[in-house]
C-alpha cells in the first residue's frame, strides 16, 4: 500500500479502483455486445473492445487525477487517489498509457470510426475538466455515448452510415445514466462547488427525470430496430422492472439500473439486426 505521499509503488487493485471500474465495464461491456449484434468478425470486436476500455481507463483515471484535491476535503474513502492507497505519478502513467493505447487502437478500427471514439473520449475528459460543473454536465454524455454506437458500426462497416436512431438512443441513455451516476454523490459535489445539470434538478428530481430519458432512448431503439412483436414485450417488461429500481432504489442500484437498461437495449439490437 502507498501512503498519502505516494512513494511506494501502489498496489493493482488499488490503481483498477481509480479508474471507474464499474462505469468502464459497464460502456465496454455494452459496445462490445453491439459490436457483435453487427455482426463483426471476431477479431474486429476485440479490436473494438479494446479501443472503448482503454479510452474509459483515461477517462476514469484523468477524473480521480482532477478531483483528488476535492476528493480529499470531502473524505472520500472510496477513492484510491483521495486515501493514498494510489500514488498521482502512477495514476497518471496509466492514464497516459491509456491515452496512447486508445488513440492507436481506435484508428485501427478507421480513420473515420477512430475520430468518432476519440471525440467520445475528449468529451469524457472535456467533463472530467470543467463542463461538469456547469449546466452543460450532460453534453459531453450525449455526445460521448450518441458517438460510441457510431464509432461500433463504423468500425465494422466504414462505408455504410448509421441509422440516425443508433446515436439518438444512444445519447439519451448516456444522459439518463449521467442524471443517475451523479445521485450518490450529490451533496459532495454541492459541498466542493460543482453545480450540474443534475445538482440543478435536485435529488429529488432526479430519478424521474432521468427515467424518461433513458425511456425516450428505448422508445427509439424499438421504434428504429423494428423489433418482432416478443421483442417489444420482453423488452418493455424489463426496461419496466428496471424504472422501478431507478424510482425507488438507493445509493448505486438507479444507475446500475440504468445499465441494465442500456443492456436490454443492445440485447434487442442482436435480436432485430
Amino acid at each position: 500500500m502507498t501512503t498519502r505521499t505516494g512513494a511506494p509503488a501502489a498496489a493493482p487493485i488499488a490503481l483498477i479502483g481509480a479508474a471507474h471500474p464499474g462505469p468502464t465495464v459497464a460502456v465496454t461491456t455494452v459496445m462490445t455486445v453491439l459490436a457483435v449484434a453487427l455482426g463483426q468478425s471476431a477479431d474486429r470486436v476485440v479490436l473494438v473492445a479494446l479501443a472503448v476500455l482503454t479510452g474509459q481507463l483515461s477517462i476514469g483515471w484523468s477524473n480521480d487525477l482532477v478531483d483528488v484535491r476535492r476528493d480529499r476535503e470531502v473524505g472520500r474513502e472510496d477513492k484510491p487517489l483521495a486515501t493514498g492507497a494510489v500514488s498521482t505519478r502512477t495514476a497518471t502513467i496509466a492514464c497516459g498509457t491509456a491515452v496512447v493505447l486508445t488513440v492507436v487502437l481506435s484508428l485501427a478500427c478507421g480513420l473515420l470510426a477512430g475520430v468518432v471514439q476519440l471525440v467520445g473520449v475528449a468529451a469524457g475528459w472535456a467533463y472530467n475538466l470543467g463542463v461538469k460543473a456547469t449546466v452543460w454536465s450532460w453534453a459531453p454524455y450525449a455526445v460521448a455515448f450518441g458517438g460510441w454506437p457510431v464509432f461500433v458500426w463504423l468500425a465494422g462497416d466504414p462505408g455504410s452510415p448509421p441509422p440516425i436512431w443508433l446515436p439518438v438512443a444512444g445519447a439519451c441513455l448516456g444522459v439518463g445514466a449521467h442524471l443517475l451516476n451523479v445521485l450518490p454523490d450529490i451533496a459532495d459535489d454541492a459541498a466542493t462547488g460543482v453545480r450540474g445539470l443534475p445538482h440543478r434538478l435536485g435529488a429529488a428530481r432526479l430519478p424521474g427525470a432521468a427515467l424518461l430519458v433513458l425511456l425516450a432512448g428505448t422508445v427509439t431503439a424499438l421504434v428504429g430496430a423494428d423489433a418482432p412483436l416478443v421483442a417489444v414485450v420482453a423488452t418493455l417488461v424489463a426496461v419496466g422492472a428496471l424504472g422501478v429500481v431507478v424510482l425507488r432504489g438507493r445509493g448505486r442500484a438507479p444507475f446500475a439500473a440504468a445499465v441494465g437498461i442500456a443492456l436490454v437495449d443492445v440485447v434487442l439490437l442482436v435480436v432485430a439486426l
